[in-house]
């Protein structure tokens, strides 16, 4: 089966094997707990009842995914040693993969929602639904699983062929980035298209806050939090997304690997980020569900009034 295997071997680079070691473990120990903090908040005080808050469940879950699989990554530097199969590695592999593509996809949906809700707040009512948002974190889903099929397969086949599979190189073998130029064009093209709508949305967001009045009808609350949502969301995109994602497209051989897995290890990190997006993005975010309800229920009260009395 393994005749024409390919050797490789895991390097004794103990220094950067221990400093990975360590910065997964601290996402790990930031990340897991924040993000499931964070989902059970949005759960319990927000539901699926608006765009916004569907589309941070839903990136919420694609960070807990990277979390989950951050273990495997902290063994695997720590004790220089592979013992779960092919199998596993390659579904850890996968889920760094699959938290990278949603993750820009959602956090870009996140400030178009905020966009339009700030620019268009009347026409754009009937599009900020949480049906709508539903159905295309939905398709994001779809899109993203089909894409990574492909890969899962090569992925899996490629480690299946290295000699020693009782103990495989798992996150230091970067052999299928060789050959993978058309899939890295495409990704960092899409990630440069989000990045520019992200540009586009905090310039026209921050021109439409100095113009719009400070008092009346049309007027913004929160004007700072507005403001450090897009800013949240440009500083995942440039350090996180943006450096690995242009890498990966230039990469060449075994040379690069070394700045691709450091990369890889910068990029994770943007699940303990995140959270600051659901803070910045959602009014009242740590207000208690029966409490909304009851400031709800107040103001339809005294709209009933007033109209009584008109």
């Amino acid at each position: 089966m393994h005749g024409n295997c390919t050797n490789f071997s895991i390097p004794a680079n103990s220094v950067r094997f221990q400093a990975s070691a360590v910065v997964y473990g601290l996402v790990l120990a930031v990340g897991l707990p924040l993000n499931t903090f964070s989902l059970w908040i949005l759960l319990r005080s927000h539901g699926l009842r608006s765009s916004c808050a569907v589309l941070m469940v839903n990136l919420a879950a694609s960070d807990l995914l990277l979390a989950l699989s951050l273990p495997l990554r902290v063994y695997f530097y720590a004790t220089h040693q592979w013992p779960f199969g092919v199998a596993t590695c390659t579904t850890a592999i996968m889920l760094f993969r699959v938290n990278i593509r949603t993750s820009c996809i959602f956090i870009t949906l996140i400030s178009v929602d905020r966009f339009v809700a700030l620019v268009f707040p009347l026409r754009s009512r009937c599009l900020r639904t949480s049906a709508c948002a539903c159905k295309c974190c939905a398709a994001v889903w779809i899109l993203v699983t089909i894409i990574c099929i492909r890969e899962i397969i090569k992925l899996h086949s490629t480690l299946n062929n290295i000699c020693n599979v009782t103990n495989l190189p798992c996150f230091e073998y970067q052999g299928d980035a060789k050959g993978s130029t058309i899939m890295a064009v495409a990704q960092a093209t899409f990630i440069l298209i989000l990045l520019v709508i992200n540009i586009v949305s905090t310039v026209v967001v921050i021109v439409v806050l100095k113009k719009r009045p400070s008092a009346g009808a049309a007027k913004v609350n929160n004007k700072m939090n507005v403001i450090l949502i897009f800013a949240v969301n440009m500083l995942v995109f440039i350090i996180f997304f943006l450096p690995f994602t242009l890498q990966l497209l230039t990469f060449k051989g075994e040379n690069d690997s070394e700045i691709l897995r450091a990369l890889i290890c910068l990029a994770s990190v943007n699940c303990c980020l995140d959270p600051l997006i659901y803070y910045f993005s959602l009014d009242s975010f740590w207000q208690d569900n029966s409490k909304r309800q009851m400031d709800v229920g107040t103001y339809s009260l005294s709209r009933s009034n007033e109209r009584v009395l008109n």
